[in-house]
């Protein structure tokens, strides 16, 4: 379940890696290996486990059921890289979601639905995500572009306005991935009560759909956190606090 993509680099090269931020990118990056590595496991172990109906199917009945009439269903290549597109109003499955009837096709199909349902009724954390949208993708542009040319030792890159500036935009990335998490958690949370309700996944484990969709959001809770203790090292340094 992907959505937008945001590369914030540190500044490692500009100052030097220090201990701190050393523990902070360990600690993050192998989180995020425990966490990505237990969603990949679970999903597997999920798919095995047949329903009635292919995840296309659950989506195009909860859309409908929903009074959800101008949203495609389209599969997309790739694995795990399902998205609901708010300005095609598609829900783009994956190859292993879209043609597959398991409980993981299932759970992941009425997630990215439950995303549909929220730009249907203008749910306000969504609203506020795709405002930020323009501004994060400038950040994390601007933030690639300043790691690269301070490879190349530019004077500029070594002074405090240019941390000012870091910081700043580095922050507009982490507050967008914290206004994400309650995106991700209700359109869950919608999934799980519809899936809870409807006569097509009557079958299902549902405990087995929730855990799915838990260590899916998962991976949100793991970037926003890494990147919240990396904002607040670069705001220590920003008030002459570095180690």
């Amino acid at each position: 379940m992907t959505d937008i993509l945001i590369n914030t680099p540190h500044i490692a090269f500009v100052y030097g890696i220090s201990p701190t931020l050393l523990i902070i990118m360990v600690a993050t990056a192998l989180a995020s290996w425990i966490v990505s590595s237990t969603l990949k496991r679970r999903f597997n172990e999920y798919s095995q486990i047949p329903i009635q109906f292919t995840g296309a199917q659950i989506a195009e009945t909860m859309l409908r059921e929903n009074g959800i009439t101008d949203v495609k269903v389209i599969h997309t290549p790739g694995k795990l890289t399902d998205h609901y597109d708010p300005t095609k109003k598609t829900v783009n499955l994956s190859e292993g979601v879209y043609a597959m009837n398991s409980i993981a096709a299932a759970a992941v199909a009425a997630h990215e639905c439950g995303h549909a349902i929220q730009h249907a009724k203008s749910y306000a954390w969504l609203t506020m995500r795709s405002k930020m949208v323009p501004a994060v993708q400038f950040a994390g542009k601007t933030l690639n572009i300043f790691l690269i040319a301070s490879i190349f030792g530019a004077s500029f890159f070594n002074t405090p306005a240019f941390l000012y500036i870091w910081v700043t935009l580095f922050a507009v990335t982490t507050l967008f991935a914290f206004v994400t998490l309650p995106v991700e958690f209700d359109a869950s949370r919608r999934a799980l009560v519809w899936l809870e309700g409807s006569r097509v996944s009557s079958s299902m484990d549902h405990d087995k759909a929730k855990n799915a969709l838990f260590w899916a959001a998962m991976t949100y809770v793991v970037a926003a956190i890494g990147s919240l203790a990396t904002l607040l090292y670069y705001v220590s340094m920003l008030f002459g606090r570095r180690d």
